[in-house]
């Protein structure tokens, strides 16, 4: 059995609010056989779910638009940020979470999607794993218009492009958001809309 790496492990929180941020002070086990104390700030704010939803017949697909907070206190833009349809696992069930959220925030309503796979965002300093996913949508599936939970205080614009535009946006840089980065480089490499 390997020897665990963490010894005299501490735990403070700093901040409890929308989400947790915690300092851990604890021991490492260093390569050399030498323990070294470390301390990390880790922000845990729970695992998330992201689909890119895709019209094989348009050769389409949805995307969404929004404010966010940390883009905007970067300094640079108004905070506003094109990414694929995505939210915070609700009962620990990433698919029933994104099926949801499709319909909370873009007004489609759709029944099957296909898990392409799961990875950690920001593995540094966030405990977050996301789950990926891709979803097929016709135009009879728009039962709302969307636009996200009032009650979350979400105003999302429902965006629809042509998978070679969007492809252009990731090129150009327009496209900055890393879950769908990875979602339309994953439909390209696939061949989903050829």
């Amino acid at each position: 059995m390997e020897k665990d790496p963490i010894r005299n492990l501490h735990k403070e929180i700093l901040s409890d609010g929308w989400s947790r941020l915690s300092r851990y002070t604890y021991e490492y086990l260093r390569e050399d056989g030498q323990w070294e104390e470390q301390k990390r700030e880790v922000y845990d704010r729970g695992d998330g779910a992201v689909i890119l939803l895709y019209n094989t017949e348009k050769r389409s697909i949805i995307l969404t638009r929004q404010f966010r907070m940390p883009v905007y206190a970067r300094g640079k833009g108004d905070g506003m940020l094109t990414e694929a349809c995505a939210g915070v696992l609700e009962e620990k069930d990433p698919e029933a979470t994104i099926v949801r959220e499709v319909e909370e925030e873009t007004g489609f309503r759709i029944t099957q999607v296909h898990k392409v796979l799961e990875s950690y965002m920001s593995p540094g300093s966030v405990t977050e794993i996301l789950h990926f996913y891709l979803g097929a949508y016709n135009d009879a599936q728009k039962v709302s218009e969307g636009g996200g939970s009032d009650a979350e205080t979400e105003h999302i614009q429902v965006l629809e492009y042509t998978f070679d535009k969007a492809l252009s946006m990731l090129n150009s840089g327009e496209i900055k958001d890393a879950k769908t980065i990875i979602l339309l480089q994953y439909a390209a490499l696939k061949g989903i809309l050829q």
